[in-house]
C-alpha cells in the first residue's frame, strides 16, 4: 500500500491558521444580530401614568390606547347629549381646531351618570356629528364618577381631589403628563380663565 504523502507546515503558517482563527472566531459571532427589544413596553415607559389606558372609540369601539397622545396638551371632559351644557360640543370643537396644531388634542367620555346621556354608542356618534360636527376624539359610553367610575376619571379626581359633578367637567393634562386642572361646567371652552390655561401648557416644550 502506497503511504499517505506526509506534508510538513512550517512555524510561520501554523502561526497564520491559529491567528485567522482567534480572529475570525469574534467576527463570526459579530455578525449575529442581536433581538431586538420589544417596542411595547419602551413607548409604554414614555407614557405617563395617567394615559396608560385603553378605550374604546365611540364610533367604531376598536381599542384605542391613550399613549398616542403623549407629548401633548389633553383636555379630557365628561359628556351628555341631554344636557343644559351640551351646546359646550361647539365650543369644544373649536378649541380642538384652533390649537390641535399646536399640540392640544380633546377627548370626550360620554357618561349617564347624571341621566343625561341614554342613547346608545352609535346615537351619541350621530348625535355629536350631525349636530356640533364634532372630530375631536370620543370613547363609547362610561361611567365617570363615583366607585364604577373608569380608571382614567379616578386617577383624575384623586389628582385634583374634583370628581365630576356634573356633565362637562373639564381637566387639563400638561404635556408631561403630571399635573392636572379641573374646570367645573360653568367654565365655558372659551371663558378665560380655561383658555388661559390651555395657552400655559402649550407653551410648555
Amino acid at each position: 500500500m502506497t503511504p499517505f504523502p506526509q506534508f510538513r507546515v512550517s512555524p510561520v503558517c501554523l502561526s497564520v491558521l491559529v491567528l485567522g482563527c482567534a480572529l475570525s472566531a469574534p467576527a463570526a459571532r459579530a455578525a449575529t444580530p442581536a433581538p431586538a427589544p420589544a417596542a411595547a413596553p419602551a413607548a409604554r415607559a414614555s407614557c405617563s401614568a395617567l394615559l396608560q389606558h385603553n378605550f374604546l372609540r365611540l364610533q367604531d369601539e376598536q381599542p384605542q390606547s391613550l399613549c398616542q397622545y403623549s407629548g401633548k396638551v389633553v383636555v379630557v371632559v365628561n359628556t351628555a347629549s341631554f344636557c343644559s351644557f351640551t351646546p359646550q360640543y361647539e365650543g369644544l370643537e373649536a378649541l380642538y381646531a384652533k390649537y390641535k396644531d399646536k399640540g392640544l388634542v380633546v377627548l370626550g367620555f360620554p357618561s349617564n351618570d347624571f341621566s343625561q346621556e341614554t342613547g346608545s354608542n352609535k346615537q351619541i356618534a350621530d348625535f355629536c356629528e350631525n349636530t356640533f360636527g364634532v372630530k375631536f376624539p370620543m370613547f363609547t359610553k362610561s361611567s365617570v364618577a363615583g366607585k364604577d367610575a373608569n380608571p382614567l376619571f379616578k386617577q383624575l379626581a384623586a389628582k385634583t381631589d374634583t370628581p365630576p359633578r356634573w356633565n362637562f367637567y373639564k381637566y387639563v393634562i400638561a404635556r408631561d403628563g403630571l399635573s392636572v386642572v379641573g374646570f367645573n361646567s360653568l367654565a365655558s371652552p372659551s371663558s378665560r380663565q380655561f383658555v388661559k390655561e390651555i395657552e400655559k401648557q402649550l407653551a410648555v416644550q
